[in-house]
């Protein structure tokens, strides 16, 4: 029997280093794959299709939404973002573990419908350097970066909707406190007698005379 995979939510406020983090942890785990979410922005320099984003304009995302193919949606500065429901299901069944970097509205949806999912919320060292963060990137005007700022209060006010809290202040340790809760959740009995069945089967064998 198919072991199912483990549904992983990573929120943080833009600039908490989530994208990086997740990034550096699936070049060191294996059976881990990142939900490739729908948006109606435009792409930024250096995005691919189906690679960062499933890039649709807004009448085909609102079809999708229509035929119910979204497993949780969102509007994040003034576009919308969404999961599959069926690629998500599909790789869960077939027992491999899947990230979702999405808000705290689309984690809370998620949670209503997957009870099971295990939530991260990656918390920034200060507001200063969330800001310089921002400014690295050099990707928004002035405008956004200001908006991106206020709006990642509110997405903190969220952070006791979440298992883990993780701060980003040194990012060794944070991807590797990232990495300990997947090593952790793998490691539970009802994971591992199935994982490890044929070795416990045959160590439970008296391996000597009485």
């Amino acid at each position: 029997m198919k072991i199912p995979g483990t549904l992983y939510i990573i929120s943080a406020p833009s600039g908490g280093g989530k994208t990086s983090l997740v990034n550096a942890l699936l070049e060191s785990v294996s059976n881990l794959e990142v939900s490739i979410s729908y948006t109606t922005r435009a792409p930024r320099p250096g995005e691919k299709e189906g690679v960062d984003y499933h890039f649709v304009d807004e009448a085909q995302f609102k079809r999708f939404k229509k035929k119910q193919a979204f497993l949780e949606d969102a509007t994040v500065f003034g576009h919308y973002y969404a999961t599959s429901v069926t690629w998500v299901t599909k790789k869960i069944e077939a027992g491999i573990d899947i990230i979702l970097e999405i808000d705290w509205q689309g984690a809370r949806q998620i949670r209503e419908k997957m009870p099971e999912s295990i939530g991260i919320f990656i918390i920034p060292p200060s507001w200063e350097t969330l800001e310089k963060r921002l400014r690295l990137r050099a990707q928004d005007e002035e405008s956004v970066i200001k908006k991106r700022m206020a709006d990642a209060k509110a997405e903190l006010e969220h952070f006791d909707e979440y298992d883990y809290l993780i701060l980003n202040d040194n990012f060794s340790n944070a991807l590797a406190d990232l990495n300990a809760i997947l090593r952790v959740r793998r490691l539970r009995s009802g994971i591992q007698k199935r994982e490890l069945a044929p070795l416990l089967k045959d160590l439970l064998k008296q391996p000597f005379s009485n």
